[in-house]
C-alpha cells in the first residue's frame, strides 16, 4: 500500500475554499444554516479521492502535489472552450410531470397501482393523476427551459402511454402527445433527449408475467422501443435505453418503497410480497437484456439512417473508505461494484459479465449470461448517462462479523454504508434523507468512470439538490434558494475540473426545471429550478436559481 502521507499527494481545505472565492466572501448559506462545520467538510471533501490512488486498481496516478480547484469566473464559455459541442439541459420524466393519468386512451402503468392501492407508501399519499400537468402545458414548459437558454430537454416517455397494456395496439393519441412536444422542442430551437424507461411500467404487464421479473419482458419492450424509433427517430438523437435500473431492482425488489413495493417479509412486513436475495438480481438481469434488445435493434435497422446515438443512464454515490486500511478501500469498490447501480450494470456493458466481486459473494443467486447474450452486451452504448446526487462513508465490516440476516441484495457486498463517520456528516444534508451534498464526488465519479471504463463518452443526466415544501412560507420567500444556486455551482465547477482531466463528458442535465411528483415522498420536496404552486392552479415561478443558471448560460 502506498503511503498517502507523500507530498505528492498533499491536499487541504484550500482546494475547495479556492473554488468559492468569488460567490462566497461571506459564509455559504448551507453553512450559515449550521449543518457541518466548514473545516471539517472541507478537509473531507479535499481528502476524498486519495484512496484511489493507493487502491487496487491504482486508478488516478496523480502525480500533482495539489488539485486546486478554481472557478472564479464559472460559466457556459468556460465549457465551450473545452468541449465545442457541449450541451446543458434540463431533465424531467413522465410519471413525475405529465399527469393526464386518465386520459386519451393512456393505460395504468405500476406506479398508478402503487400510489393507489397504497398511499400509504408515499409520504403524503399523494399520486401522479395530475402531477405537474405537463401534457397540457407542455408549449409553456418548452419555453422555460427555452427561456433559461438550455439547448436540450430531457424527457422520458410514458410506456402504457402509447401502448396501454404494454404490448399490442398502439394508442395513437399518446403518439400524438409525444409527436406534439418534440416538434415544441424543435421549433424553439432546442434538442430532444428522450428517455424509453424511467420507471414507469404498464401495469397489464406487471400482472401478466411480473414484469422485470421475467425474460418475457425482453421481447415486449423490444417491440416498444422499436415503435418509438419509427414514430419519433427522425427528430430524436438521443436514445437513453433505461434511467437507474439500479433504482428499480434496489428500491423496488429490495427494499420494497418504490412500485411494485416488493421485498422480504423479513426486511419489511409491509412488502407486497417478494425476495430481496433473489427478486433484485433478476430484475438488474432482465433490464440488461432489455437494455441490449433496445441497442441492437437501433443499430441493425434505424441507427445508419436516423443517425442518432443510444445509451443508458446509470447513478452512483460515491464512496469515501473511512480509513486508509486496505480493507475500507476494498469495501469501498466493492460498494461501487455491488450497491449503487455502477459496476453491476457497467462491467456488463464492458466485459459482458457481472464483476468477480459479484459472481464470487452472490453464487448462484447471480444469473448467468449465455456467450451470445455476453457478446451482444459488449460494447452496447454510444455514450454513458451518469446520474449523480451524493455521497457516502464505506468501511469493512470486522472479519468475525455475521449478517444477521438472510441473503440480501442490501447486504450480499458485505459494505457497511453510512452517512457519517466520527459523527462527523459527508456533507450538509438537503431535504431528503439520502442526499448530503458532496460536490467532489461527481469529480471523482467522472475520473473512475474515465480511467476504468476506457474514458467513454459520458452526459451528467442528473444532478440536483431539493428543500422541503413548507406550504406555510410565502411565494416570495419559497422563490429563494441560494442552496441550489450554492450546489449546482460546485459541481459544475468540479465537472469542469474533470474535463480538463481529460475526461470524455459532453453534457449536463439539471434535475429538475420545475417541482413535481419525486415518487415515494410525493410533494413533499421539491427539486425545481422552477417552483411549481401546487394551490394555486399549478403556476410556474422562477426561483433564484433559476436566475442564476440563466447568468450562468450567457455566453461571455
Amino acid at each position: 500500500m502506498a503511503d498517502t502521507t507523500n507530498t505528492r499527494y498533499k491536499c487541504t481545505s484550500r482546494l475547495y475554499i479556492n473554488s468559492m472565492q468569488e460567490e462566497h466572501q461571506k459564509p455559504s448559506p448551507l453553512v450559515r444554516l449550521g449543518y457541518v462545520n466548514a473545516i471539517t467538510l472541507f478537509a473531507l471533501m479535499c481528502g476524498a479521492s486519495l484512496w484511489l490512488c493507493i487502491g487496487k486498481y491504482q486508478i488516478l496516478h496523480w502525480e500533482k502535489p495539489s488539485l486546486r480547484i478554481d472557478c472564479p469566473n464559472l460559466n457556459r464559455t468556460n465549457f465551450d472552450s473545452l468541449v465545442p459541442d457541449f450541451i446543458f439541459g434540463a431533465a424531467t420524466s413522465s410519471y413525475q410531470v405529465e399527469g393526464a393519468a386518465n386520459e386519451d386512451g393512456r393505460g395504468p402503468s405500476i406506479w398508478d397501482s402503487f400510489t393507489h392501492n397504497h398511499p400509504e407508501k408515499i409520504a403524503d399519499q399523494s399520486n401522479g393523476d395530475v402531477a405537474i400537468d405537463e401534457y397540457h402545458r407542455y408549449k409553456e414548459d418548452v419555453e422555460i427551459i427555452k427561456n433559461m437558454s438550455m439547448e436540450v430537454y430531457r424527457f422520458s416517455i410514458s410506456w402504457s402511454r402509447v401502448i396501454p397494456n404494454g404490448t399490442g395496439q398502439p394508442n395513437p393519441k399518446g403518439i400524438e402527445y409525444y409527436n406534439n412536444l418534440i416538434n415544441e422542442i424543435l421549433k424553439k430551437g432546442m434538442k430532444p433527449y428522450v428517455t424509453l424507461f424511467h420507471w414507469d411500467l404498464p401495469q397489464a404487464l406487471q400482472e401478466k408475467y411480473g414484469g422485470f421479473l421475467s425474460p418475457l419482458i425482453v421481447d415486449d419492450y423490444r417491440a416498444y422501443v422499436e415503435l418509438c424509433y419509427k414514430e419519433f427517430g427522425d427528430r430524436v438523437l438521443y436514445w437513453v435505453t433505461a434511467n437507474e435500473p439500479y433504482t428499480v431492482s434496489n428500491h423496488g425488489y429490495a427494499i420494497g418503497v418504490h412500485a411494485p413495493g416488493r421485498c422480504s417479509y423479513w426486511y419489511d412486513q409491509t412488502c407486497l410480497g417478494g425476495n430481496s436475495g433473489i427478486e433484485p438480481y433478476l430484475v438488474t438481469h432482465h433490464q440488461l437484456l432489455a437494455h441490449v434488445a433496445a441497442v441492437k435493434l437501433y443499430r441493425d435497422k434505424y441507427q445508419a439512417f436516423q443517425k442518432g446515438v443510444i445509451g443508458i443512464t446509470v447513478n452512483t454515490y460515491w464512496f469515501v473508505p473511512t480509513s486508509k486500511a486496505k480493507h475500507d478501500i476494498d469495501a469501498a469498490f466493492r460498494a461501487l461494484d455491488f450497491m449503487f447501480g455502477w459496476q453491476v450494470f457497467m462491467d456488463p456493458l464492458i466485459s459482458g459479465d457481472y464483476p468477480h466481486s459479484m459472481r464470487s459473494l452472490v453464487g448462484k443467486r447471480l444469473p448467468k449470461f449465455t456467450d451470445e447474450e455476453s457478446k451482444l452486451l459488449k460494447g452496447s452504448y454510444d455514450f454513458i448517462g451518469i446520474n449523480y446526487y451524493s455521497a457516502r462513508y464505506a468501511s469493512a465490516y470486522p472479519a468475525d462479523y455475521k449478517i444477521p440476516t438472510p441473503p440480501s441484495y442490501l447486504t450480499d457486498a458485505y459494505v457497511n454504508v453510512t452517512t457519517e463517520f466520527n459523527g462527523v456528516p459527508i456533507g450538509p444534508k438537503a431535504a431528503s434523507d439520502w442526499l448530503y451534498i458532496y460536490p467532489k464526488g461527481l469529480y471523482d465519479v467522472i475520473l473512475y468512470t474515465k480511467e476504468k471504463y476506457n474514458n467513454p463518452i459520458m452526459y451528467i443526466t442528473e444532478n440536483g439538490v431539493d428543500e422541503f415544501n413548507n406550504n406555510k412560507v410565502p411565494l416570495q420567500i419559497a422563490l429563494k434558494d441560494p442552496d441550489r444556486s450554492y450546489y449546482y455551482y460546485h459541481h459544475l465547477c468540479y465537472l469542469q475540473a474533470a474535463i480538463k482531466e481529460g475526461a470524455n463528458v459532453q453534457g449536463y442535465f439539471a434535475w429538475s426545471f420545475l417541482d413535481n411528483f419525486e415518487w415515494n415522498s410525493g410533494y413533499t420536496v421539491r427539486f425545481g429550478i422552477n417552483y411549481v404552486d401546487y394551490a394555486n392552479g399549478l403556476k410556474r415561478y422562477p426561483k433564484d436559481s433559476m436566475q442564476w443558471f440563466q447568468s450562468f448560460l450567457k455566453r461571455s
